[in-house]
Parts: C-alpha cells; sequence; structure tokens
C-alpha cells in the first residue's frame, strides 16, 4: 500500500491510498481533471472519496466525483452544500464504523469552524491510518495505530511575528488559532497518544506564510524518533504493516 500526495494546502488537499486493486481518495479539493490524470485516466480502481468537510479546498471535485460514478463518504453538513441529490453520495456519522471494500473505516468528530471529520482507516496491507485535518483539537485518543497523517498549519511563534510584522491580519490569526491545528497542538496530540506501533508520521496542510517544513520536520522526530514527511506535491510513501 502507498500514499501519493496530489495536493496539500490552502489551495487544494487531495490524497490517494492505493494498491494494485484498490484506491481509496482521502479529499477532493483540486481540480478533477488533474485527479483524474494523477491515476492515468483510469478510475477502474477507485473504491470511493472520504471528504472531511465542505471547504473547497477539501471539496471542489465532489459534482463531477458524482457525475462519473465516484463515491463520496462525508458528513450530512458536506452533502446539504452540495446542492445536488445523488446515489453516490453516501452520508457518514461520527462513530458510526463502516467499510469501502477492504478498507474499515471509523469517522470521529474533529474541531473546526465547520462540522468536520476525521478519519481512523484500517486496511490489512498498511494496518491503521489515522487522518486529522483543519482541526485545532481533536479529544479522542488512539492506540494501535501505524500511520499518521495530521495538519500542521502554522506554528504559533511565527504567526505571532508575522501579526507584529504586519504581514497577517490579526483576525486571519485569531481565525487559525480556533480552527487548525499548530505544531504546538501537534507536539500534545502526539504526547498524548500512543506511538510505540507507529512508523511514520506525515504533516499535511502547511501554511505557506506560517510555517517552516525544516524546523516541524526536525521537532516532529525529535519528539518522537520516528520518520516525519512534510506533505507536498508528488509526494509517495510505502504504508507498511508492522
Amino acid at each position: 500500500m502507498k500514499l501519493k500526495v496530489l495536493g496539500s494546502s490552502s489551495s487544494g488537499n487531495c490524497y490517494l491510498i492505493q494498491n494494485k486493486s484498490e484506491t481509496l481518495i482521502l479529499e477532493c479539493g483540486i481540480k478533477y481533471k488533474d485527479i483524474l490524470k494523477e491515476l492515468d485516466f483510469n478510475l477502474s480502481n477507485v473504491i470511493g472519496c472520504l471528504v472531511s468537510h465542505s471547504h473547497k479546498d477539501h471539496s471542489k471535485s465532489i459534482k463531477e466525483f458524482i457525475k462519473y460514478a465516484i463515491d463520496i463518504y462525508t458528513s450530512s453538513d458536506v452533502i446539504n452544500n452540495c446542492t445536488v441529490n445523488s446515489n453516490y453520495l453516501h452520508k457518514i456519522s461520527p462513530l458510526e464504523q463502516f467499510n469501502i471494500k477492504d478498507f474499515t473505516i471509523l469517522p470521529f468528530n474533529a474541531e473546526h469552524d465547520v462540522p468536520n471529520l476525521g478519519f481512523l482507516i484500517q486496511h490489512k496491507d498498511m494496518g491503521k491510518l489515522l487522518f486529522i485535518t483543519d482541526s485545532y483539537y481533536c479529544k479522542y485518543k488512539f492506540s494501535g495505530l501505524n500511520h499518521i497523517m495530521i495538519e500542521c498549519n502554522y506554528s504559533e511563534n511565527i504567526l505571532d511575528e508575522n501579526v507584529e510584522n504586519g504581514l497577517i491580519h490579526p483576525v486571519l490569526a485569531n481565525r487559525l488559532l480556533k480552527s487548525h491545528f499548530s505544531l504546538e497542538n501537534v507536539k500534545e496530540f502526539l504526547k498524548a497518544n500512543d506511538l510505540s506501533k507507529v512508523r511514520d508520521i506525515t504533516l499535511i496542510h502547511l501554511s505557506s506564510t506560517n510555517s517552516d517544513y525544516n524546523l516541524f520536520k526536525k521537532e516532529i522526530e525529535r519528539l518522537t524518533g520516528l520518520p516525519v514527511y512534510i506533505a507536498q506535491k508528488n509526494l509517495e510513501i510505502e504504508l507498511l504493516q508492522n
């Protein structure tokens, strides 16, 4: 099983989890034609797409997915914002486990400024993968994880400096504090969870102005002793089972 990053920023988010016979898409926040290109114009192995919330950088291509018969699994909030009815839209609810082919998925609430879901995803080829994006806090603790994909949008120190220097408006800074994971939040989250079986951590959705890729990677590696990747377009990681 491998992870491939197609986009991971405010410009658009999309990730592929795939083996030889199945491709599960996480988020569809980039142009449909760009996703299709990365799939070599072949949808036969695509088994569905998980969408965390309604913001366009995560849900941009939902209508095109529906048009081309790709199943979307998401919250009622996203479905209500979609303005179309379709058999390919599937409502999922927090803490109600479901299956997509050989994937077992447990959605859970993630705190954002709109209703938002994180996902605990399990498959025999990779073990357990945790996916959390666009959230300033997660109340749940997890054990037995093998892979973590977690937002690390900004550093509080960098954000404060940018506000002081007039590069970021205080209103926007306040929104970030109440809607996105900071480096400091990520550290506290990782400390609170069982990392004994984790093989790798991928930091996603980094801000272009309020983050430092090298610093974030170094800080999380120092804290956890684990390989840390920064999600950028075309990054590929083998998701191995322990």
